[in-house]
């Protein structure tokens, strides 16, 4: 590989920015395409495929074959809220592949023994959230419902682009909190972007199960190719 190329690949992987080493079979040219460039690739439709699945693989036919590399930052899970339904959710999610990080200022709740082999982080959100690095890879699900904790999440993970952000809560309740955040200057297209009430309509009803309707609506928008790449351009 061209030194430069790599030399780019490696600033994007260290920002935990998608990218893709296209590499021309019949040529053996290569070039590296970043997320913000992939709507004005000619590539754009099997790149954007590429991005959501993270997989490295062939593409095109005789002599237009490419390589696709595939460098996609591992995706994780903020949970604000160190509840029942974080509980079920936490294991449930380092199952299928994501990091997860718990954060509540509420002493009593964020503990270790509460959440083993998962990251507890006892402080507010607006405190916790700047060392972790919100981005386009990272899901945001806020279940405290105390708009104190919950809101000011909600708000830099809206800011940061994250692939997902969702909120427990009523519609109603929801529609009291879009209220108070748009008061606060953030617009009408960022705020239609929160999943309230959270997770998939399979009429969960406890715990556990509210938890599986969550993931999964994670997971969809995780590999939705268009909400992707969006989000990481």
């Amino acid at each position: 590989m061209d030194l430069a190329l790599l030399s780019a690949l490696n600033a994007e992987r260290a920002a935990r920015r998608a990218a893709v080493l296209v590499t021309h079979l019949a040529s053996g040219r290569q070039r590296l395409v970043k997320a913000a460039e992939l709507d004005t690739d000619p590539l754009a439709p099997a790149l954007a495929a590429a991005f959501a699945s993270g997989k490295s693989g062939i593409v095109g036919e005789d002599e237009a074959r490419s390589f696709l590399a595939v460098h996609v930052p591992a995706a994780r899970i903020v949970v604000v809220g160190a509840v029942h339904i974080s509980q079920a959710f936490a294991p449930m999610a380092r199952a299928t592949g994501f990091d997860v990080t718990i954060i509540d200022p509420r002493t009593a709740f964020a503990t270790p023994e509460r959440f083993p082999d998962t990251r507890v982080i006892a402080e507010w959100p607006d405190k916790a959230l700047p060392g972790l690095g919100l981005d386009p890879f990272t899901a945001l699900v806020a279940l405290t419902h105390d708009p104190k904790i919950d809101e000011p999440a909600l708000e830099a993970a809206l800011q940061a682009g994250c692939f997902y952000v969702g909120a427990l809560g009523s519609r109603r309740t929801h529609a009291k909190r879009v209220e108070r955040i748009a008061a606060r200057g953030l617009s009408q297209g960022q705020l239609a972007r929160i999943h309230a009430p959270i997770g998939l309509d399979i009429g969960a009803a406890n715990p556990p199960e509210i938890a599986v309707a969550i993931l999964g609506e994670v997971i969809a928008d995780l590999r939705r190719p268009v909400r992707r790449s969006e989000a990481a351009a």
